[in-house]
Protein backbone atom coordinates (compact mmCIF):
# COMPACT_ATOMS: atom_id res chain seq x y z
CA UNK A 1 0.00 0.00 0.00
CA UNK A 2 2.53 2.52 -1.10
CA UNK A 3 -0.18 5.10 -1.69
CA UNK A 4 0.61 6.45 1.77
CA UNK A 5 4.30 7.03 1.18
CA UNK A 6 3.77 10.49 -0.27
CA UNK A 7 1.69 11.83 2.60
CA UNK A 8 3.17 14.69 4.54
CA UNK A 9 3.29 14.56 8.29
CA UNK A 10 0.84 17.09 9.79
CA UNK A 11 2.50 20.24 11.10
CA UNK A 12 2.36 21.14 14.78
CA UNK A 13 0.41 24.32 14.00
CA UNK A 14 -2.30 22.42 12.16
CA UNK A 15 -2.59 19.83 14.91
CA UNK A 16 -2.79 22.37 17.71
CA UNK A 17 -5.51 24.32 15.89
CA UNK A 18 -7.49 21.14 15.40
CA UNK A 19 -7.01 20.19 19.03
CA UNK A 20 -8.43 23.55 20.10
CA UNK A 21 -11.34 23.20 17.67
CA UNK A 22 -12.34 19.89 19.21
CA UNK A 23 -11.95 21.01 22.79
CA UNK A 24 -8.72 19.20 23.66
CA UNK A 25 -5.60 20.87 24.98
CA UNK A 26 -2.26 20.38 23.28
CA UNK A 27 0.48 19.13 25.56
CA UNK A 28 3.65 17.08 25.40
CA UNK A 29 3.41 13.38 24.74
CA UNK A 30 2.99 11.37 27.90
CA UNK A 31 2.88 7.68 28.64
CA UNK A 32 1.72 5.60 25.74
CA UNK A 33 3.37 3.19 23.36
CA UNK A 34 3.83 4.02 19.70
CA UNK A 35 4.08 2.11 16.48
CA UNK A 36 7.81 2.71 16.35
CA UNK A 37 8.33 0.54 19.42
CA UNK A 38 7.59 -2.51 17.34
CA UNK A 39 10.94 -2.27 15.60
CA UNK A 40 11.17 -6.03 15.32
CA UNK A 41 7.93 -6.02 13.35
CA UNK A 42 6.36 -8.41 15.85
CA UNK A 43 4.88 -5.86 18.26
CA UNK A 44 1.87 -3.83 17.18
CA UNK A 45 0.42 -1.03 19.26
CA UNK A 46 -3.24 -0.34 19.98
CA UNK A 47 -4.55 2.80 21.70
CA UNK A 48 -8.10 2.82 23.05
CA UNK A 49 -10.40 4.96 25.27
CA UNK A 50 -11.29 2.15 27.69
CA UNK A 51 -9.14 2.68 30.80
CA UNK A 52 -11.87 0.93 32.81
CA UNK A 53 -10.72 -2.36 31.32
CA UNK A 54 -7.54 -3.50 33.04
CA UNK A 55 -5.17 -6.29 32.05
CA UNK A 56 -6.97 -9.62 32.23
CA UNK A 57 -10.36 -8.15 31.27
CA UNK A 58 -12.38 -9.57 28.38
CA UNK A 59 -11.30 -6.58 26.26
CA UNK A 60 -7.56 -7.08 26.76
CA UNK A 61 -7.97 -10.82 26.25
CA UNK A 62 -9.61 -10.09 22.89
CA UNK A 63 -6.71 -7.84 21.88
CA UNK A 64 -4.25 -10.58 22.76
CA UNK A 65 -6.32 -13.15 20.87
CA UNK A 66 -6.40 -10.98 17.76
CA UNK A 67 -2.66 -10.44 18.03
CA UNK A 68 -2.02 -14.18 18.27
CA UNK A 69 -4.22 -14.79 15.22
CA UNK A 70 -2.20 -12.21 13.28
CA UNK A 71 1.10 -13.68 14.48
CA UNK A 72 2.17 -10.62 16.49
CA UNK A 73 2.22 -9.29 20.03
CA UNK A 74 -0.20 -6.46 20.87
CA UNK A 75 0.94 -3.64 23.14
CA UNK A 76 -2.13 -1.81 24.35
CA UNK A 77 -2.38 1.63 25.98
CA UNK A 78 -5.63 3.13 27.30
CA UNK A 79 -6.39 6.84 27.67
CA UNK A 80 -9.36 8.95 28.71
CA UNK A 81 -11.31 10.02 25.61
CA UNK A 82 -10.20 13.67 25.47
CA UNK A 83 -6.61 12.80 26.34
CA UNK A 84 -6.53 10.17 23.60
CA UNK A 85 -7.46 12.71 20.93
CA UNK A 86 -4.63 14.99 21.94
CA UNK A 87 -2.12 12.15 22.16
CA UNK A 88 -3.12 10.89 18.71
CA UNK A 89 -2.67 14.32 17.13
CA UNK A 90 0.75 14.83 18.66
CA UNK A 91 1.92 11.28 17.93
CA UNK A 92 1.07 11.83 14.26
CA UNK A 93 3.13 15.02 14.18
CA UNK A 94 6.04 13.18 15.78
CA UNK A 95 5.74 10.21 13.43
CA UNK A 96 4.99 7.58 16.05
CA UNK A 97 1.28 6.88 15.70
CA UNK A 98 -0.11 3.58 17.02
CA UNK A 99 -0.89 0.87 14.49
CA UNK A 100 -4.55 0.70 15.54
CA UNK A 101 -6.37 3.65 17.08
CA UNK A 102 -9.86 3.39 18.59
CA UNK A 103 -11.45 6.83 19.01
CA UNK A 104 -14.78 8.49 19.79
CA UNK A 105 -16.66 8.88 16.51
CA UNK A 106 -16.80 12.72 16.37
CA UNK A 107 -12.99 12.77 16.52
CA UNK A 108 -12.55 10.76 13.32
CA UNK A 109 -13.16 13.72 11.00
CA UNK A 110 -10.70 15.83 13.01
CA UNK A 111 -7.96 13.23 12.65
CA UNK A 112 -8.84 12.66 9.00
CA UNK A 113 -8.61 16.38 8.22
CA UNK A 114 -5.20 16.45 9.89
CA UNK A 115 -3.98 13.63 7.63
CA UNK A 116 -3.58 11.24 10.55
CA UNK A 117 -5.72 8.35 9.28
CA UNK A 118 -5.74 6.00 6.30
CA UNK A 119 -8.96 5.52 4.33
CA UNK A 120 -10.79 2.23 4.02
CA UNK A 121 -10.11 2.36 0.28
CA UNK A 122 -6.41 2.17 1.13
CA UNK A 123 -6.40 -0.03 4.22
CA UNK A 124 -9.04 -2.45 2.82
CA UNK A 125 -11.19 -2.59 5.97
CA UNK A 126 -14.52 -4.15 4.99
CA UNK A 127 -17.47 -1.92 5.96
CA UNK A 128 -20.06 -3.53 3.69
CA UNK A 129 -22.16 -4.89 6.58
CA UNK A 130 -22.08 -1.71 8.66
CA UNK A 131 -25.27 0.31 8.96
CA UNK A 132 -24.78 3.39 6.70
CA UNK A 133 -26.06 5.88 9.30
CA UNK A 134 -23.41 4.70 11.77
CA UNK A 135 -20.63 4.56 9.18
CA UNK A 136 -21.39 8.18 8.21
CA UNK A 137 -19.86 9.38 11.50
CA UNK A 138 -16.47 8.23 10.21
CA UNK A 139 -16.75 9.78 6.76
CA UNK A 140 -15.33 13.05 5.54
CA UNK A 141 -14.90 14.46 2.06
CA UNK A 142 -16.41 11.35 0.50
CA UNK A 143 -13.88 9.05 2.19
CA UNK A 144 -14.36 6.56 5.04
CA UNK A 145 -11.72 6.46 7.77
CA UNK A 146 -12.54 3.43 9.87
CA UNK A 147 -15.31 1.18 11.06
CA UNK A 148 -17.48 1.45 14.19
CA UNK A 149 -16.91 -1.00 17.00
CA UNK A 150 -20.35 -0.27 18.42
CA UNK A 151 -22.83 2.51 19.06
CA UNK A 152 -24.88 4.01 21.81
CA UNK A 153 -27.51 6.69 21.62
CA UNK A 154 -30.35 8.34 23.51
CA UNK A 155 -33.93 7.29 24.16
CA UNK A 156 -36.61 7.92 26.77
CA UNK A 157 -36.69 5.79 29.90
CA UNK A 158 -40.10 5.79 31.58
CA UNK A 159 -41.29 4.81 35.04
CA UNK A 160 -44.23 2.42 34.63
CA UNK A 161 -45.51 3.02 38.17
CA UNK A 162 -45.62 6.80 37.78
CA UNK A 163 -47.39 6.56 34.43
CA UNK A 164 -49.94 4.07 35.76
CA UNK A 165 -50.77 6.28 38.74
CA UNK A 166 -51.25 9.23 36.36
CA UNK A 167 -53.47 7.22 34.02
CA UNK A 168 -51.04 7.48 31.10
CA UNK A 169 -50.81 4.71 28.51
CA UNK A 170 -47.24 4.89 27.18
CA UNK A 171 -48.50 3.58 23.82
CA UNK A 172 -50.26 6.93 23.39
CA UNK A 173 -46.91 8.77 23.32
CA UNK A 174 -46.21 9.05 19.61
CA UNK A 175 -45.18 12.70 19.03
CA UNK A 176 -44.45 15.93 20.91
CA UNK A 177 -48.09 16.81 21.47
CA UNK A 178 -48.95 13.45 23.03
CA UNK A 179 -45.74 13.46 25.10
CA UNK A 180 -46.54 16.91 26.50
CA UNK A 181 -50.10 15.75 27.27
CA UNK A 182 -48.66 12.78 29.18
CA UNK A 183 -46.36 15.09 31.17
CA UNK A 184 -49.30 17.32 32.08
CA UNK A 185 -51.25 14.31 33.37
CA UNK A 186 -48.26 13.24 35.45
CA UNK A 187 -47.91 16.71 36.97
CA UNK A 188 -51.61 16.84 37.76
CA UNK A 189 -51.25 13.50 39.57
CA UNK A 190 -48.60 15.06 41.83
CA UNK A 191 -45.52 13.53 40.22
CA UNK A 192 -42.70 15.00 38.14
CA UNK A 193 -42.57 15.00 34.35
CA UNK A 194 -39.29 14.67 32.48
CA UNK A 195 -35.63 15.22 33.28
CA UNK A 196 -32.73 15.68 30.87
CA UNK A 197 -29.37 17.42 30.55
CA UNK A 198 -29.26 20.96 29.16
CA UNK A 199 -25.88 21.85 30.66
CA UNK A 200 -23.63 24.28 28.79
CA UNK A 201 -21.30 21.63 27.39
CA UNK A 202 -21.31 19.02 24.61
CA UNK A 203 -23.60 16.92 26.83
CA UNK A 204 -26.27 19.61 26.53
CA UNK A 205 -26.00 19.67 22.74
CA UNK A 206 -25.96 15.87 22.63
CA UNK A 207 -29.28 15.75 24.52
CA UNK A 208 -30.89 18.57 22.55
CA UNK A 209 -30.06 17.13 19.14
CA UNK A 210 -32.86 14.49 19.02
CA UNK A 211 -35.44 17.26 19.48
CA UNK A 212 -33.65 19.57 17.05
CA UNK A 213 -33.40 16.87 14.40
CA UNK A 214 -36.83 15.52 15.34
CA UNK A 215 -38.28 18.89 14.32
CA UNK A 216 -36.63 18.59 10.92
CA UNK A 217 -33.89 21.16 11.66
CA UNK A 218 -30.34 20.94 10.32
CA UNK A 219 -27.06 21.91 11.97
CA UNK A 220 -26.15 24.15 9.05
CA UNK A 221 -29.08 26.42 9.98
CA UNK A 222 -29.51 26.76 13.74
CA UNK A 223 -32.09 29.56 13.49
CA UNK A 224 -34.65 27.77 11.33
CA UNK A 225 -38.30 27.68 12.35
CA UNK A 226 -37.88 23.96 13.04
CA UNK A 227 -34.96 24.57 15.39
CA UNK A 228 -36.95 27.27 17.15
CA UNK A 229 -39.84 24.87 17.69
CA UNK A 230 -37.53 22.34 19.38
CA UNK A 231 -36.07 24.93 21.75
CA UNK A 232 -39.56 26.30 22.43
CA UNK A 233 -40.65 22.79 23.40
CA UNK A 234 -37.92 22.51 26.05
CA UNK A 235 -38.51 26.07 27.28
CA UNK A 236 -42.24 25.40 27.56
CA UNK A 237 -41.63 22.30 29.66
CA UNK A 238 -39.34 24.14 32.07
CA UNK A 239 -41.59 27.22 32.31
CA UNK A 240 -44.67 25.13 33.07
CA UNK A 241 -42.90 22.84 35.54
CA UNK A 242 -43.06 19.72 33.37
CA UNK A 243 -39.23 19.65 33.51
CA UNK A 244 -37.19 20.90 36.48
CA UNK A 245 -35.02 24.04 36.49
CA UNK A 246 -32.12 21.73 37.39
CA UNK A 247 -31.84 20.68 33.73
CA UNK A 248 -29.75 23.83 33.18
CA UNK A 249 -26.97 22.34 35.29
CA UNK A 250 -27.72 18.65 34.87
CA UNK A 251 -25.14 16.37 33.37
CA UNK A 252 -26.42 13.09 32.01
CA UNK A 253 -25.32 11.53 35.29
CA UNK A 254 -27.15 13.96 37.59
CA UNK A 255 -30.21 13.83 35.37
CA UNK A 256 -30.16 10.06 35.72
CA UNK A 257 -29.87 10.36 39.49
CA UNK A 258 -33.07 12.43 39.47
CA UNK A 259 -34.87 9.72 37.53
CA UNK A 260 -33.74 6.98 39.92
CA UNK A 261 -35.52 8.74 42.79
CA UNK A 262 -38.67 7.20 41.31
CA UNK A 263 -40.46 10.57 41.12
CA UNK A 264 -40.09 11.26 37.39
CA UNK A 265 -42.17 9.80 34.58
CA UNK A 266 -39.49 10.17 31.88
CA UNK A 267 -35.75 10.66 31.52
CA UNK A 268 -33.73 11.20 28.38
CA UNK A 269 -30.60 9.09 28.68
CA UNK A 270 -28.51 6.41 27.04
CA UNK A 271 -27.84 2.71 26.76
CA UNK A 272 -25.04 3.06 29.32
CA UNK A 273 -27.65 3.50 32.08
CA UNK A 274 -29.26 0.07 31.59
CA UNK A 275 -27.28 -1.56 34.38
CA UNK A 276 -28.08 1.36 36.68
CA UNK A 277 -31.79 1.08 35.94
CA UNK A 278 -31.81 -2.54 37.00
CA UNK A 279 -29.71 -1.79 40.08
CA UNK A 280 -32.13 0.98 41.12
CA UNK A 281 -34.96 -1.56 41.09
CA UNK A 282 -37.19 0.64 38.91
CA UNK A 283 -40.04 -0.85 36.92
CA UNK A 284 -39.05 0.92 33.74
CA UNK A 285 -39.46 0.78 30.00
CA UNK A 286 -37.72 2.45 27.05
CA UNK A 287 -39.07 4.10 23.93
CA UNK A 288 -37.33 5.98 21.11
CA UNK A 289 -37.51 9.77 21.33
CA UNK A 290 -40.49 10.81 19.19
CA UNK A 291 -40.24 13.23 16.31
CA UNK A 292 -42.35 16.39 16.33
CA UNK A 293 -45.06 14.82 14.18
CA UNK A 294 -44.42 11.17 15.01
CA UNK A 295 -41.95 8.45 14.22
CA UNK A 296 -38.53 8.11 15.85
CA UNK A 297 -36.33 11.19 15.98
CA UNK A 298 -32.72 10.84 14.92
CA UNK A 299 -30.61 10.81 18.06
CA UNK A 300 -26.84 11.39 17.94
CA UNK A 301 -24.61 8.35 17.88
CA UNK A 302 -22.00 7.72 20.52
CA UNK A 303 -19.41 4.97 20.37
CA UNK A 304 -16.00 4.48 18.84
CA UNK A 305 -14.37 3.78 15.49
CA UNK A 306 -11.49 1.41 14.85
CA UNK A 307 -9.04 3.31 12.63
CA UNK A 308 -5.60 2.71 11.13
CA UNK A 309 -3.27 5.72 11.40
CA UNK A 310 -0.76 6.60 8.69
CA UNK A 311 2.65 4.91 9.19
CA UNK A 312 6.04 5.73 7.69
CA UNK A 313 6.57 1.96 7.32
CA UNK A 314 3.74 1.07 4.95
CA UNK A 315 4.53 -2.63 5.34
CA UNK A 316 2.74 -2.58 8.69
CA UNK A 317 -0.70 -1.98 7.20
CA UNK A 318 -1.43 -5.59 6.26
CA UNK A 319 -1.10 -6.80 9.85
CA UNK A 320 -2.88 -3.74 11.25
CA UNK A 321 -5.80 -4.51 8.96
CA UNK A 322 -5.90 -8.08 10.29
CA UNK A 323 -6.06 -6.78 13.86
CA UNK A 324 -8.86 -4.32 13.05
CA UNK A 325 -10.82 -6.97 11.14
CA UNK A 326 -10.51 -9.37 14.06
CA UNK A 327 -11.74 -6.77 16.55
CA UNK A 328 -14.82 -6.04 14.43
CA UNK A 329 -15.69 -9.59 13.34
CA UNK A 330 -19.25 -10.76 13.97
CA UNK A 331 -18.48 -12.89 17.04
CA UNK A 332 -16.09 -10.40 18.57
CA UNK A 333 -18.48 -7.49 18.01
CA UNK A 334 -21.16 -9.37 19.91
CA UNK A 335 -18.90 -10.05 22.88
CA UNK A 336 -17.36 -6.57 22.93
CA UNK A 337 -20.64 -4.66 22.54
CA UNK A 338 -22.20 -6.75 25.29
CA UNK A 339 -19.30 -5.75 27.55
CA UNK A 340 -19.57 -2.07 26.58
CA UNK A 341 -23.41 -1.97 26.70
CA UNK A 342 -23.32 -0.89 23.04
CA UNK A 343 -25.55 -1.73 20.14
CA UNK A 344 -23.61 -3.46 17.37
CA UNK A 345 -23.10 -1.60 14.07
CA UNK A 346 -24.39 -4.46 11.88
CA UNK A 347 -27.90 -5.87 11.53
CA UNK A 348 -26.58 -9.41 11.88
CA UNK A 349 -25.12 -8.79 15.33
CA UNK A 350 -28.00 -6.53 16.40
CA UNK A 351 -30.42 -9.41 15.75
CA UNK A 352 -28.22 -11.67 17.85
CA UNK A 353 -28.22 -9.13 20.69
CA UNK A 354 -32.01 -8.79 20.69
CA UNK A 355 -32.44 -12.58 20.59
CA UNK A 356 -30.31 -12.80 23.73
CA UNK A 357 -31.89 -9.78 25.45
CA UNK A 358 -35.29 -8.51 24.30
CA UNK A 359 -34.81 -5.30 26.34
CA UNK A 360 -32.35 -4.12 23.69
CA UNK A 361 -35.03 -3.91 20.98
CA UNK A 362 -35.94 -0.22 21.55
CA UNK A 363 -32.25 0.64 21.67
CA UNK A 364 -31.60 -1.10 18.36
CA UNK A 365 -34.52 0.86 16.89
CA UNK A 366 -33.06 4.09 18.27
CA UNK A 367 -29.61 3.32 16.86
CA UNK A 368 -31.16 2.51 13.46
CA UNK A 369 -32.61 6.03 13.42
CA UNK A 370 -29.50 7.69 14.89
CA UNK A 371 -27.19 10.13 13.15
CA UNK A 372 -23.54 11.07 13.54
CA UNK A 373 -22.85 14.55 14.89
CA UNK A 374 -20.26 15.16 12.19
CA UNK A 375 -22.37 13.63 9.40
CA UNK A 376 -23.34 15.71 6.37
CA UNK A 377 -19.63 16.53 5.95
CA UNK A 378 -19.64 18.91 8.94
CA UNK A 379 -16.35 17.47 10.20
CA UNK A 380 -14.42 19.97 12.31
CA UNK A 381 -17.18 22.59 11.89
CA UNK A 382 -19.30 20.64 14.37
CA UNK A 383 -17.58 21.71 17.63
CA UNK A 384 -18.21 25.40 16.89
CA UNK A 385 -21.83 24.74 15.91
CA UNK A 386 -22.34 22.64 19.02
CA UNK A 387 -20.92 25.34 21.31
CA UNK A 388 -23.32 27.93 19.94
CA UNK A 389 -26.18 25.45 20.22
CA UNK A 390 -25.66 24.76 23.91
CA UNK A 391 -25.25 28.48 24.58
CA UNK A 392 -28.59 29.11 22.87
CA UNK A 393 -30.27 26.37 24.93
CA UNK A 394 -28.87 27.84 28.15
CA UNK A 395 -29.95 31.35 27.19
CA UNK A 396 -33.49 30.36 26.29
CA UNK A 397 -34.13 28.01 29.21
CA UNK A 398 -32.78 30.51 31.75
CA UNK A 399 -35.25 33.07 30.40
CA UNK A 400 -32.64 35.62 29.37
CA UNK A 401 -33.48 35.35 25.66
CA UNK A 402 -36.34 34.01 23.55
CA UNK A 403 -35.72 30.77 21.64
CA UNK A 404 -35.91 32.69 18.37
CA UNK A 405 -33.35 35.32 19.39
CA UNK A 406 -31.07 32.78 21.08
CA UNK A 407 -30.83 30.69 17.92
CA UNK A 408 -30.43 33.77 15.71
CA UNK A 409 -27.48 34.84 17.86
CA UNK A 410 -26.08 31.31 17.66
CA UNK A 411 -26.29 31.20 13.87
CA UNK A 412 -24.67 34.60 13.63
CA UNK A 413 -21.78 33.45 15.84
CA UNK A 414 -21.24 30.30 13.74
CA UNK A 415 -20.98 32.38 10.58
Amino acid sequence: MNSFSGRRRPTAAVLISLAVATGVTACGSGSGSSGSEGADGKTYTVWDPYPQFAKGSDWTKLLDKCGTAAGVKVKRTAFDTSDLTNKALLAAQQGNSPDVLIVDNPVVSTLAEAGVLTTTDDNKLDTSKTDPNLLAAGQSGGKTYGTPIGANTLALYYNKKVLKEAGVDVASVKDWQSLTAALEKVKKAGKKGITFSAIGTEEGSFQFLPWFWGAGAELTRLDSAQGESALSLWKGWVKSGLAPNSVLNNTQTTSWQEFTTGEYAFAENGTWQLAGAKKAGLDYGVLPIPGASGGSAAAPTGGEFVTLPVQDDTGRYTTSQKLATCLTSTQNLYDTDTTLSYVAPTTEVQDKQVAANAELKPWVDAVKAAKGRTSDDLGTKYPKISEQMWKAVQSALSGSTSPKDALADAQSAVK
